[in-house]
């Protein structure tokens, strides 16, 4: 039996977007995949461009992600931090300041890894417990995340971080670590900037001869040199989604960025079995559960992270073989449940957030390509879905929080 109202899918494949590659025989990964089932949505429905990241604002998973999903990021993002520290469960009043700090990996002066070799969290536990313990940082808190994911939150009211500059280190690999240090947007900021250089400084001397590093070492792994202190800012006060837009939302993501923002929207993150960041994630888990939600939920956004993470290894092949993945078992189950539970009452909307470069193992700002297919949506031209026929198409979004409107609602007056 037919809903009277519409259901909703967003499918976002994390850092999807890339230029040709010479491994791939000039093609990019969105073109060298096997994706049949993109392949025969894509002439159905509508292909366009969608700036993701505004003017002056960095090109990141929180801005492009709050972007796509509805919210100018101009106006909600406080900065990524406390999106993720949300998914944490951690109490965060309006006046803390919250950090992600990485773990990272040095050699030679020069990043050489955002993730420190994908670290355990296990082993991160302990080391974020060790260099905790060691600093006198009086009302300043560590949390432990996933994996090299970890948050610290400043609750002493005493520092305005806003007045300093942090990289992400997944923005700047092989590039040196003195460069991108914490740097001072006004000299009032220096002594500030000093107790980040002071933590990153003792995080490398007590990591250098931690038994954890020890250990990955003579395991031939990536050790986890430093400490990284990034991504700050306060908690955002979002309109929710449903208020927004009258539509009840989930989210389906192994990330706890998109979680994050996720709560801040009022959608429910689902708990999905075997849901990591990388190529080893259950692809069909999140599919499935995809699939059931929509029975509950009035719009279900799938967000899978493996493309971005194969993008900053500067592995294509993966790359290619996560995208292949997302169209086997979550763009062909889902079409196929829409149009079997829902006839013609259904929309989906395939993306990536971002470009993330294989070539450089960096985000790009450029716009990404979208397909929006379903009730009532139809291209002129039908085209294959790839970065340059969405780039030839009519339709460019330029402000990327617009598309979600588009997406719900064209057509329907």
């Amino acid at each position: 039996m037919q809903s009277a109202k519409l259901k909703y899918v967003v499918i976002i494949a994390d850092g999807a977007a890339d230029l040709p590659l010479e491994e791939l025989e000039g093609k990019t990964p969105l073109e060298s995949a096997a994706m049949p089932n993109l392949r025969e949505l894509a002439p159905t429905g509508r292909l366009g461009t969608v700036a993701t990241t505004p003017p002056g604002m960095p090109c990141g998973s929180d801005i492009c992600c709050m972007s796509l999903l509805g919210y100018n990021p101009a106006k909600y993002h406080t900065g990524r931090a406390p999106l993720e520290a949300a998914a944490l469960g951690l109490d965060i009043e309006p006046d803390h300041w919250v950090f992600r700090v990485n773990f990272i990996a040095v050699r030679e002066g020069l990043f050489l890894d955002h993730s420190a070799g994908h670290i355990t969290s296990r082993e991160g536990r302990i080391l974020l417990e060790d260099i905790a313990g060691a600093c006198d940082l009086p009302g300043f808190a560590f949390h432990p995340g996933v994996s090299y994911r970890n948050i610290m939150i400043d609750t002493t009211g005493a520092h305005d971080w806003s007045k300093v500059r942090t990289v992400p280190p997944h923005d700047v690999p092989d590039q040196p670590l003195a460069k991108h240090l914490p740097a001072p947007l006004h000299a009032s900021a220096n002594a500030d900037c000093r107790l980040l250089h002071n933590l990153i400084e003792k995080s490398e001397a007590l990591f250098a001869e931690h038994d954890i590093n020890l250990t990955r070492i003579d395991l031939n792994e990536l050790p986890a040199t430093h400490l990284w202190p990034w991504g700050q800012g306060r908690k955002p006060t979002m309109e929710p989604f449903e208020v927004r837009f009258g539509l009840k939302g989930a989210m389906i993501t192994a990330v706890d960025l998109l979680a994050g923002l996720s709560g801040f929207m009022g959608w429910d993150r689902l708990d999905v079995p075997g849901q990591t960041s990388y190529h080893d994630t259950d692809y069909a888990a999140a599919g499935t559960h995809g699939i059931d939600a929509l029975e509950h939920y009035d719009i279900v956004c799938i967000h899978i992270e493996a493309p971005d993470e194969a993008s900053h290894a500067g592995d294509p092949m993966t790359k290619r073989e996560s995208l292949e993945a997302i169209d086997k078992h979550i763009v062909g189950p889902v079409h196929a449940a829409l149009k079997d539970r829902y006839g013609d009452r259904w929309r989906m909307l395939f993306l990536p957030d971002h470009y993330t470069l294989c070539s450089t193992r960096k985000h790009d700002p450029t716009p990404v390509p979208f397909l929006v297919c379903g009730h009532k949506l139809r291209g002129v031209v039908p085209r294959a879905f790839s970065e340059a026929n969405a780039t030839e198409s009519d339709m460019h979004v330029e402000f990327g929080h617009e598309l979600m409107d588009y997406f719900l609602n064209a057509g329907m007056h």
